[in-house]
């Protein structure tokens, strides 16, 4: 299985989950399912090994269900659990929680898992651990303000173990990017910030591998993904309603349809 048959898997995964769970934030859970499959397929250290293992951290904690696949995909709990997700009593909630294997901090509130991550990767360099620290978080995400406190902290304390990837879909909750808060030139504020920053296609396999596997020195490391909010399905695509929409009736089996397509 390459990185791209096990980014279209976890989508058809997440699909089911929200269709059973009646559960919504499928479009930004496809826009970051490439990302995320290269992370773990091609470039982080999944070792048991608590000293050596690298940490992720989803800071768009609301979209987890991609995340939950992906991680019952790499056998960190079984698959059938999967058929839990958003149900009454499951570890599998609708935002993301550290009682899930693989999961390194619950988010949901939009800038505190970057913020955490920096922490997690500071504890790393004052202890002389080999362990790098990820965190992916969203544009719009990118209106908090921790987010930009997280910079110049990290900045500051030249955390070139730490690495940030922004799901740049160019949409949040209420509409575009460009209308609720602009946020370009998004790159060079990172880079004002004093960080290694990196912009490739989101949904670009060897790009994104080669963005996570470029070494920063004495400086964080960002790399701003370019993505489509609902990519892989046609009538997803930077459509704005499948933010909090559900999937149901003939969208059910289309976008099905149209991800298993994608995997010839």
């Amino acid at each position: 299985m390459s990185s791209e048959e096990l980014a279209k898997k976890i989508k058809l995964r997440a699909w089911n989950m929200g269709y059973e769970a009646k559960a919504s934030h499928m479009s930004g859970n496809f826009s970051m399912a490439d990302i995320i499959a290269v992370l773990y397929y091609d470039c982080i250290n999944i070792s048991e090994d608590d000293e050596i293992r690298d940490r992720v951290v989803l800071s768009k904690g609301h979209c987890c269900a991609v995340m939950y696949a992906l991680l019952a995909e790499m056998g960190y709990f079984p698959k059938e659990e999967l058929k839990t997700f958003g149900r009454n009593g499951s570890r599998l909630a609708c935002h993301i929680s550290y009682k899930v294997p693989g999961v390194e901090w619950s988010t949901g509130s939009l800038g505190h898992g970057i913020s955490v991550a920096s922490g997690i990767a500071l504890n790393g360099k004052l202890n002389n651990k080999s362990y790098h620290v990820y965190t992916i978080c969203g544009d719009g995400e990118c209106d908090e303000g921790s987010v930009w406190e997280t910079a110049m902290f990290a900045a500051h304390h030249k955390l070139d173990n730490f690495t940030v990837i922004i799901d740049a879909n160019n949409m949040q909750a209420m509409g575009n990017i460009e209308d609720i808060l602009k946020l370009e030139p998004l790159a060079d504020k990172w880079q004002a910030f004093g960080w290694d920053v990196l912009e490739v296609d989101g949904h670009d396999h060897k790009a994104i591998k080669e963005a996570v596997r470029h070494q920063s020195k004495k400086m964080p490391k960002v790399i701003v993904a370019h993505t489509i909010k609902g990519k892989d399905v046609s009538f997803m695509e930077n459509n704005l309603w499948w933010h909090y929409q559900v999937p149901f009736g003939e969208y059910y089996q289309r976008a099905i349809d149209e991800i298993k397509g994608n995997l010839i």
